[in-house]
């Protein structure tokens, strides 16, 4: 008995967007890029520092940590939201973002990481530990890659072209996101 694979049929293209309808379909990658790129930022501030073992000019050490622990507060406070307010509407919908899928369990992987950071600036912090950058280097280096593969694959799910494969024009606009 043999097996045969019937080809999937081809998705039809999607009617070109008005750019309206692009502006609305595109906004939760817009707002949540703004959001990543400041994270971003901060990394790299962060990793430059340890990968050079010089903080930025003009911070002082006090500075320099006080960014790291605000860095490992907002990431959590931002994951939260998405977790319980945006991940489960977007998940009724779109696998991305069910509990099971990818960008969930980057988060886990994420959080590891940046448990640990905590942990480390808090004693750094509270004079048990001294601040070595190579140490901090490290630590970024256990969960950077995926921090940055997640800030790229969120906003890639919520671009327009991804969204309208799966909510109309009205449902979108009508999200509180």
């Amino acid at each position: 008995m043999s097996t045969s694979t019937c080809p999937q049929p081809e998705e039809k293209p999607l009617p070109k967007l008005t750019p309206a309808e692009f502006r609305s379909y595109n906004r939760m990658a817009e707002h949540m890029d703004y959001f990543h790129n400041n994270f971003r930022s901060t990394w790299n501030t962060l990793y430059t520092a340890s990968e050079t073992q010089k903080r930025p000019k003009n911070m002082s050490i006090r500075q320099f940590l006080t960014l790291g622990q605000q860095f490992c507060h907002h990431l959590t406070m931002h994951h939260t939201i998405e977790e319980q307010h945006i991940f489960p509407v977007l998940a009724k919908k779109m696998p991305a973002f069910r509990k099971e899928l990818e960008l969930l369990t980057q988060h886990k992987q994420i959080h590891k990481g940046l448990d640990r950071l905590e942990k480390y600036l808090e004693e750094c912090v509270d004079g048990e530990r001294e601040l070595k950058l190579g140490e901090l280097k490290e630590i970024l280096d256990g969960f950077g890659k995926v921090l940055w593969q997640h800030l790229d694959d969120e906003v890639k799910q919520l671009g327009a072209e991804n969204m309208r494969r799966y909510w109309t024009i009205e449902e979108i606009r009508r999200m509180p996101m």
